[in-house]
C-alpha cells in the first residue's frame, strides 16, 4: 500500500545482482515446500515485498495470525532482499533476528516490507516491518542479520 515507509527503499549506492524471477526460481528449488506460500511483488537494490498467503494452518486460537507464521515472512522477506543484493547464494543464513508484535493481524494474507541497512562482506543487516492485508497499520517489526558465505 503506498502509506508504508519501507516501500521503495533502496540501500544507497546498491545494485541488484539476480532478479526477481531468478530468486522465486532459486526458492522453488531450494524450498518447495514454500512455493505457493507466498507472491514476490517487489526486488529493488537493497529492498524487498512479498505477500504471505495466510491459510487456517497460519491461525492460533481466536482467529489470528499465529507469531511463527509472522517471522516466516519476515525471514523470507529479509532472505530475498539480501538475494537480491550478493545473487544466488542459498547457503546465506539467519544469525540473529528479533521480532516485536505491536498489534493483533487480522486473519489473511501478510505483506512484508524488508530493507538491508548494511551489508558487509559477511553480514548482511536490516528490517521488516509486516501489515495485514487490509490495513496500512504496522503489525509487527522484526530485525535480523544473515551470514553470508565467504566467496569462493
Amino acid at each position: 500500500m503506498s502509506g508504508d515507509p519501507l516501500s521503495g527503499y533502496t540501500l544507497p549506492g546498491a545494485q541488484l545482482k539476480i532478479t526477481a524471477e531468478a530468486v522465486v526460481s532459486l526458492l522453488n528449488g531450494v524450498f518447495p515446500q514454500t512455493a505457493s506460500m507466498y507472491t514476490l511483488l517487489d526486488l529493488r537494490p537493497g529492498g524487498a515485498t512479498t505477500l504471505f498467503h495466510v491459510t487456517d494452518d497460519h491461525l492460533r486460537p481466536g482467529g489470528t495470525v499465529s507469531g511463527p507464521t509472522l517471522f516466516t515472512v519476515a525471514d523470507l522477506t529479509f532472505y530475498i532482499a539480501t538475494l537480491g543484493l550478493i545473487g544466488p547464494e542459498p547457503q546465506t543464513v539467519t544469525t540473529q533476528t528479533s521480532i516485536n508484535f505491536m498489534r493483533r493481524p487480522s486473519p489473511g494474507p501478510i505483506r512484508g516490507e524488508a530493507r538491508v541497512l548494511k551489508l558487509g562482506r559477511s553480514l548482511s543487516v536490516g528490517d521488516v516491518e509486516l501489515y495485514s492485508h487490509d490495513t496500512d497499520t504496522l503489525v509487527a517489526h522484526a530485525t535480523l542479520t544473515y551470514a553470508i558465505p565467504p566467496r569462493r
